[in-house]
């Protein structure tokens, strides 16, 4: 179990996610877990932030480089336990904002959308009998882009990000409070591209790429 715990705390990309994961291992209450069984609900609500790489990729032939912002929104998954190993779980999320930056032939902020990134998975939970059940999960990904707008030096242009398809990894644990009640810490990485059209031109492609943080607290039906 410290194994786990310290592999995800190191694994947290995202500024104090790794820290808060484990105080919240840390303060769990020693008292015999109940575990996910075979047809439970795991229901998860709480916030996520969607941390895009560094390197958002470029557009113009190379002459505009792209920065995407994070964005940090309420969240909520359900799971399936299917056995008391497998799950198969839906995430959703009040949608994401994100300003796009730009350096290079064009300088500051370009484009504001929003995107929604519902992402479904198929989960391996290794210590169903843990008072801290740790899982492991891999995916996939479809995320929607919408009003979207172009700013700075492109506002009164026609601009498009177009809708992604791609695969999701995780490792997470939810950590037992008693017989119902957990709390959750979950970290992802979802492969994001969207092609950029400016004017009904494509451009270039925007590489996000993030890095998905959660905690939540959750409820077992």
């Amino acid at each position: 179990m410290q194994r786990s715990i310290r592999r995800l705390a190191k694994c947290a990309s995202v500024p104090g996610v790794g820290s808060v994961i484990l105080a919240a291992t840390l303060s769990a209450p020693a008292a015999p877990a109940s575990a996910h069984e075979q047809g439970d609900l795991l229901l998860k609500i709480g916030a996520s932030q969607v941390r895009p790489k560094s390197n958002n990729g470029s557009v113009l032939n190379g002459a505009v480089d792209l920065d995407i912002d994070n964005s940090v929104r309420p969240s909520l998954t359900l799971t399936y336990m299917a056995t008391r190993h497998v799950g198969i779980e839906l995430l959703g999320a009040w949608p994401f904002k994100h300003n796009v930056n730009a350096s290079g032939a064009v300088g500051g902020q370009i484009i504001t959308s929003k995107q929604l990134p519902p992402t479904l998975s198929l989960q391996w939970h290794f210590l169903p009998d843990s008072t801290v059940q740790p899982y492991v999960g891999v995916g996939v990904n479809y995320t929607h882009f919408f009003d979207t707008k172009a700013t700075g030096a492109l506002e009164g242009s026609k601009v498009k990000l177009k809708d992604s398809w791609g695969i999701a990894g995780q490792f997470g644990m939810d950590v037992k409070l008693n017989d119902r009640w957990f709390v959750n810490a979950d970290l992802r990485y979802i492969d994001i591209s969207s092609k950029v059209k400016l004017n009904g031109e494509s451009i270039g492609t925007a590489q996000i790429d993030p890095w998905v943080a959660t905690l939540a607290v959750g409820y077992r039906f």
